[in-house]
């Protein structure tokens, strides 16, 4: 199967439904330090809860069971459990040497789940998305406020980091690829260009995802750019949809949404926050709420791909779901479609 044609057929037809937020279902486990670390890492030292991208090795039918969950409410597209499994956000934990597995055992799981779901109704296949998040450091800003000119990060190291990544998730059969909740551009562009070598040395054509995070009201990313200005940054990589995630509500994320599809000729995305978190850093948006206001993208025509992100539930992708049922995808301009 020509995945990247497949995807394409579907997204010209209707609207795809993306999963929820991974993390959101890892905290109702409730798991202990113990359980994080599992039988195999009970005895280092450093402190692991909290790190859920170790889950794929340690807890991976917990993994595997929110995937299926997402699987179960309608989600075409599951993430794989790697936001911060790349070797700069795994040093905090100590654990760049496992980089590698985590994320072949990630997509592993996910294949698994996906496959499972395709095979109980093919005429729905179900796809994997290897998640590939903006690390913990910004390549563009200074964490520093005494010295502008300091850089915790640089381009070259983020394109070691996701080399090793995307290599592992290739290895573990995603069908496609999301660089996500891009806050810093310039991170982005060290992944897909990372992305795009892999692509033309290994002679494969995996479709790319990519979505930015808008930080607050001022409409921009942490580095500065309106969702205009992102697409322009990234127009030239040779992406399947572009679009935004995390940080904003639905209804903050509106206008957004709407300046990038105006601007973009490929598909667009945009998975929400169940709302904006409350005092206690919990999502309250009902699934009812949120779809009811994620159903003014679909019918505006300004979405190809929907989903969810900090504290979606399978319930919220369910309701977006039946909504997205309801509406025609955005129509992408001819330039993308060849």
């Amino acid at each position: 199967m020509n995945t990247n044609k497949t995807i394409k057929e579907i997204l010209n037809k209707r609207i795809m439904i993306i999963d929820g937020a991974m993390g959101t279902m890892i905290q109702k486990y409730h798991l202990s330090e113990e359980q994080y670390r599992g039988e195999r890492f009970k005895d280092i030292e450093q402190l692991v809860k909290g790190n859920n991208d170790l889950l794929c090795l340690t807890q991976p039918h917990i993994i595997s069971e929110i995937h299926k969950q997402f699987l179960e409410a309608g989600a075409d597209i599951i993430e794989t459990n790697t936001f911060n499994a790349q070797s700069i956000s795994m040093e905090d934990y100590k654990m760049k040497d496992l980089v590698y597995e985590i994320n072949l055992e990630a997509a592993k799981i996910a294949k698994l789940a996906a496959q499972e779901y395709t095979d109980i109704n093919p005429d729905k296949p179900r796809f994997v998305a290897g998640a590939v998040g903006p690390t913990n450091r910004t390549a563009s800003l200074s964490p520093d406020v005494n010295n502008p000119g300091f850089r915790a990060v640089t381009f070259n190291d983020l394109c070691v980091a996701y080399t090793e990544q995307v290599l592992a998730l290739l290895e573990g059969g995603v069908d496609l690829l999301l660089v996500e909740t891009i806050f810093d551009t310039l991170n982005a562009k060290a992944a897909l260009f990372a992305i795009n070598t892999i692509k033309e040395e290994k002679g494969i054509d995996i479709p790319v995802m990519v979505s930015g995070t808008i930080t607050d009201a001022s409409g921009r990313t942490l580095s500065g750019q309106t969702p205009e200005a992102f697409w322009n940054s990234l127009s030239h990589a040779n992406i399947l949809s572009i679009g935004l995630n995390c940080a904003l509500g639905a209804k903050d994320m509106m206008p957004h949404i709407s300046d990038i599809s105006k601007v973009s000729w490929v598909y667009t995305t945009a998975y929400p926050n169940a709302g904006l978190p409350n005092e206690f850093g919990q999502y309250d948006e009902s699934p009812e709420a949120m779809a009811n206001v994620v159903e003014e993208f679909m019918k505006e025509g300004w979405v190809n791909m929907i989903g969810g992100c900090c504290g979606t539930t399978p319930e919220h992708i369910k309701a977006i779901a039946d909504k997205a049922k309801k509406y025609a995808p955005r129509e992408v301009p001819e330039l993308a479609l060849n």
